[in-house]
C-alpha cells in the first residue's frame, strides 16, 4: 500500500454561503491523499497502473470552477469524481482551506477534511476488496438479478468482493 498525494493545490474560487463570496471570490487551497497499491505501477513504470495526479488535479480544477456554498460539499463532489475516474482507491482524504473566510472578521482561514475508507473484507470469503458503496463502484458492472441482490444483502449484511459476487451473478 502506498500514498499518492497532491499538496496545495491553489485556487480562486466563488464557494460561500453569502452573495458577497460567490461574487467577489476568495483563495482556497486543496489537500488531496489517496492510499492506494502501486506495486504493479513501480514494476511496469505505466501510468495506467497508478493514480494520474495530474487527473486528480484537473478533477479539484473543475470542482472548484462550480460554485458551492459549503465546503463540505465540495469535498463530497471530489471523491465522487475521484472514485468515477479511478478504480483502485483504497482511502482518500480531501483538505479545504478557504483564506479569510469572514469579510467582517480576523480569521486567517477555515478548514474542512473529508476521509473515506473503501477497503473492506468479504463477509463470504473473508478476503480485502474495494467498496465505493454506491454507482460508482465495480459491482454495478455485473449483471446480478436485483431480487438476488437484495437477498445477498440481508444474508451477509453488505457487500461482496467479485469473486462472491461473481458467483451469484451466474
Amino acid at each position: 500500500m502506498g500514498l499518492i498525494a497532491l499538496e496545495g493545490m491553489q485556487f480562486y474560487a466563488y464557494h460561500g454561503v453569502y452573495e458577497e463570496e460567490q461574487i467577489i471570490g476568495n483563495h482556497f487551497v486543496v489537500d488531496v491523499y489517496i492510499e492506494t497499491l502501486y506495486d504493479k505501477a513501480a514494476m511496469t513504470d505505466d501510468l495506467f497502473n497508478t493514480i494520474n495526479y495530474e487527473l486528480v488535479y484537473l478533477i479539484c480544477q473543475a470542482e472548484m470552477r462550480k460554485k458551492y456554498k459549503l465546503l463540505e460539499k465540495l469535498a463530497v463532489e471530489i471523491v465522487n469524481r475521484l472514485k468515477q475516474q479511478f478504480n483502485n482507491i483504497h482511502e482518500v482524504k480531501v483538505r479545504i482551506t478557504k483564506k479569510n473566510p469572514l469579510p467582517a472578521a480576523r480569521a486567517a482561514q477555515a478548514v474542512i477534511e473529508l476521509e473515506d475508507d473503501f477497503l473492506q473484507k468479504c463477509p463470504r470469503c473473508g478476503r480485502p476488496f474495494i467498496c465505493y458503496k454506491d454507482g460508482s463502484c465495480w459491482c454495478h458492472e455485473l449483471r446480478v438479478h436485483p431480487k438476488t441482490r437484495e437477498s445477498i444483502q440481508q444474508e451477509f449484511r453488505g457487500c461482496l468482493c467479485r469473486d462472491c459476487l461473481s458467483f451469484y451473478a451466474g
